[in-house]
């Protein structure tokens, strides 16, 4: 049967498919619009399948502030291009996901949620149908205060969506978190771990295998000096190197690099100014693609395949 514009435009409208794939499936459909929706999810399954092997590193890392300023959440959803990523489908997918990742328990895995009914991975299968590329519910994090603590969070998303840093902070009272200067050392160090990858808030958190590597490294350099120092400086040597390392990798023993000072030494500073305590107890940091393999698009493949 001949299949009207007026009907591939409205499965467009619901689909967001592109219009060939509207007239075919309205086509096996014969003008059936429910059938031919089902027609659509199905290739939009197999277009997922066929994409699942590949690399989505791509995408935006979002954050939100919630709960009266006492929580906030932080997540990372991927996609193949950068291109796509500005997609206003996939930010609104984003935003679903962040959604989701409020209402749920911390530590929960972004595939196992749902949003108004509707699981994550099903609402990602459904875009990679529309846009052809790969979608990864990668990961996510929440900050919270304890019961009965002041303070308050704080986020910074930095490059629209390449890095985010969400920031937790205890205070010693309401007033104390309301203060500016400690709302202004907030916004300061969330930008500062943005900018600086503090591997840990202090060196007691840093995992000990980590630290042992690193003595390990230095050890090394130590023994392949052309003129090394005697072995019996060598542990206080390192043990030297490690403090030194600690100042480079801690968020609150870096230096500002806005202030110069150590990041206690202005966090003290915020406190005394609110007239009490201030103090750092959980940040988070996610940089978009950090660990993944980058997909490196060749321009000129990409041609021939078009003009095949």
């Amino acid at each position: 049967m001949a299949i009207s514009i007026e009907l591939i435009k409205e499965l467009r409208e619901r689909t967001q498919a592109g219009m060939a794939d509207c007239k075919s499936a309205l086509s096996e459909a014969d003008g059936d619009m429910d059938k031919a929706l089902e027609v659509i999810l199905k290739k939009g399954q197999a277009k997922s399948a066929k994409r699942a092997g590949n690399i989505a590193a791509e995408g935006e890392v979002t954050a939100e502030v919630f709960g009266n300023g006492r929580e906030a959440v932080i997540v990372e959803v991927n996609i193949e291009t950068d291109f796509s990523a500005r997609n206003i489908k996939f930010k609104e997918l984003a935003q679903r996901v962040l959604a989701a990742a409020k209402a749920a328990p911390a530590g929960a895995a972004l595939e196992t949620l749902s949003f108004e009914g509707k699981n994550l991975v099903d609402d990602a299968n459904e875009l990679t149908a529309i846009v052809g590329e790969k979608i990864t519910l990668r990961r996510s994090k929440k900050l919270a205060l304890a019961d009965g603590k002041h303070g308050f969070c704080s986020s910074y998303i930095h490059m629209g969506g390449k890095i985010g840093v969400v920031l937790a902070l205890e205070t010693s009272s309401p007033a104390v978190a309301e203060n500016a200067a400690v709302r202004t050392f907030a916004e300061e160090t969330a930008m500062q771990v943005a900018a600086m990858e503090p591997l840990a808030l202090t060196s007691a958190e840093l995992d000990p295998a980590m630290i042992e590597k690193q003595r390990a490294l230095f050890l090394a350099q130590l023994s392949e000096e052309a003129k090394p120092k005697p072995e019996a400086m060598w542990p206080k040597i390192i043990d030297g190197k490690v403090a030194k390392w600690f100042q480079e990798v801690t968020l609150v023993d870096q230096e500002s690099a806005q202030h110069k000072k150590a990041i206690k030494e202005l966090m003290a500073e915020a406190g005394k100014a609110a007239g009490g305590d201030v103090t750092i107890v959980g940040f988070a940091r996610f940089a978009l693609g950090e660990g993944l393999e980058k997909k490196v698009e060749d321009l000129r493949a990409g041609v021939a395949e078009l003009l095949q």
